[in-house]
């Protein structure tokens, strides 16, 4: 299943900054366009998977898994 999050981006002078409107902490900036969407596209896998083994790390011995759709 493949998720979509928003990229708000803009260029400002010679750079090109964005981030994640969902995901606090995904930050960017490069040279280019292409550039800016593949880093923040990278920065974010990096993020959820952090955060994905720090819930792990934080729960208990036995807990459930469960998905929730929004």
């Amino acid at each position: 299943m493949q998720a979509y999050y928003t990229a708000q981006i803009q260029r400002r002078g010679e750079w090109w900054i964005g981030w994640i409107k969902e995901v606090s902490g995904v930050t960017c900036q490069e040279r280019t366009r292409e550039e800016l969407l593949e880093t923040l596209k990278v920065t974010l896998l990096e993020v959820l998977e952090y955060d994905s083994q720090e819930a792990v790390r934080q729960s208990e011995i036995e807990y459930e898994e469960v998905k929730i759709a929004v």
